[in-house]
């Protein structure tokens, strides 16, 4: 009897403990981590440090005088040098520590050992970054922080630039408009793609940004954010009215610039300028970002008529796309499909849209579109989204890098309650006002009595 008793109070202890860690580590990740996950990697990196660097190649030959001052004091083996280990940062999500590369070694050796590294100090990934000639960055992560997405907290919106997602390195997936300028989106039906432009809107609605819309499913994507739309195309003829207008608002800007640039022998150098940007705060007209779904729409015809209308809509997106950063106009293209099929200038187009993200498609043909020109590795993520990963895509851009993001999930109702919000941030734009979407006035409720009245009787 002692001996079952004395079973119960140590075994059952230890039985919750083990069954609450395995609990937490299904449901609850993040807790997992911060109480167990942490406390085991940390001792499995400081403990087998050394070893784990000589066995993936990562050490050197010491120095003549080391091996002289080793002999010098002790008998011991002089052993490979592995690179100087920084302090160890513990986050939320892993561990953060630097790396000081010893001569003759470069960050392309570590990245190459990243997966090792994994296995060895018990991490679910690990990532490196080069922070300056000779040192690197390990970023740890502790287990896959894709699989529900929570976005930093210190994360915040600047002008331009809009957390939108999450990196597999649980670092915060910026759209900044300011460096990439137009940006490609692509995605099939139901893969995340609308959760992804919902978050666009939603953060360029605290900005003062003017918002334009082009959604010729009718505007079932973008008319719940008509309170905060400077002007919406819900059909492919609205959207041949629309382009011209913000040509004209190109065009404007554009001789704005030019007589900014009527340069004076006394002109300082830093007021001259090629774009709006270096137009003074008082004279600078406010950016403004076409959204265009379902970007296919527009080139679909069905007449000779339909046929001249899309060739006039595509080169002025063209247009828009070549000559609109500089005037302060940015495109935000979205579809199923992008490609040469779909007509003349579509792939002049693309060429044109620096960002590329491809959420899930129903063939490697659709990812090919998005990065098959900019990084051809990625094609091969992006084919591997499940369909059970809704909002999980692959960004990349014109200079080759990539990674796998996810974006959190918004209801339309939270968006478009943002947007009523926000709704006085509209700019006034004389070129835009007949454009401009009805706003449906909210519905007035009439408060019921807390007494019900009662009737008057003889």
């Amino acid at each position: 009897m002692s001996d079952l008793t004395t079973l119960l109070e140590v075994g059952g202890p230890v039985a919750a403990l083990g069954g609450g860690a395995a609990y937490a580590r299904a449901r609850h990740p993040g807790l997992y981590w911060s109480t167990v996950g942490l406390p085991l990697s940390t001792a499995r990196l400081i403990g087998s440090y050394g070893s784990v660097m000589e066995a993936c190649g990562l050490t050197v030959a010491p120095s003549r005088l080391r091996v002289l001052a080793v002999k010098a004091t002790s008998r011991r083996e002089v052993r490979p040098v592995p690179p100087r280990r920084g302090i160890i940062r513990p986050t939320t999500t892993g561990l953060r520590l630097r790396l000081r590369l010893a001569p003759g070694q470069e960050p392309a050796d570590v990245a190459a050992s990243a997966e090792r590294l994994r296995h060895a100090w018990g991490v679910h990934a690990v990532y490196v970054t080069t922070v300056k000639p000779g040192v690197v960055e390990l970023r740890l992560v502790g287990f896959d922080v894709l699989s529900r997405v929570r976005m930093p907290r210190k994360t915040r919106a600047e002008f331009l630039r809009v957390p939108v997602a999450l990196r597999e390195d649980a670092t915060p997936f910026l759209r900044d408009y300011r460096t990439v300028p137009h940006q490609l989106t692509l995605g099939a039906t139901l893969s995340g793609k609308s959760m992804y432009l919902r978050h666009l809107v939603a953060g360029l609605a605290r900005q003062p940004v003017a918002l334009v819309g082009i959604d010729c499913k009718r505007g079932v994507e973008l008319a719940p954010f008509a309170a905060r739309l400077s002007a919406l195309a819900t059909n492919p003829e609205q959207a041949a009215e629309l382009l011209p207008a913000l040509i004209g608002e190109m065009e404007e800007r554009y001789d704005l610039i030019k007589a900014r640039q009527g340069i004076a022998p006394g002109t300082p150098d830093e007021e001259i300028t090629s774009d709006i940007w270096g137009l003074p705060e008082s004279e600078r007209p406010v950016p403004v970002v076409l959204f265009v779904d379902e970007v296919a729409e527009l080139f679909l015809v069905a007449t000779k008529t339909d046929e001249e209308r899309r060739d006039e809509m595509v080169t002025q997106l063209i247009r828009l796309a070549q000559l609109g950063r500089a005037a302060g106009i940015h495109l935000e293209v979205c579809g199923q499909r992008f490609g040469a099929e779909l007509g003349k200038g579509a792939t002049m187009l693309r060429a044109q849209l620096t960002g590329r993200v491809c959420h899930r498609v129903n063939d490697e043909a659709s990812a090919k579109m998005a990065l098959g020109d900019i990084a051809p590795e990625a094609v091969f993520a992006a084919c591997a989204i499940a369909p059970e990963r809704p909002g999980l895509a692959v960004a990349g851009d014109t200079s080759g890098g990539w990674s796998r993001i996810r974006t959190p999930y918004l209801s339309l109702g939270d968006a478009a309650e943002i947007c009523r919000a926000w709704a006085h941030m509209v700019p006034d734009l004389p070129a835009l006002k007949p454009f401009r979407p009805d706003v449906p006035a909210p519905p007035v409720e009439i408060p019921s009595p807390v007494v019900k009245p009662r009737p008057v009787t003889d």
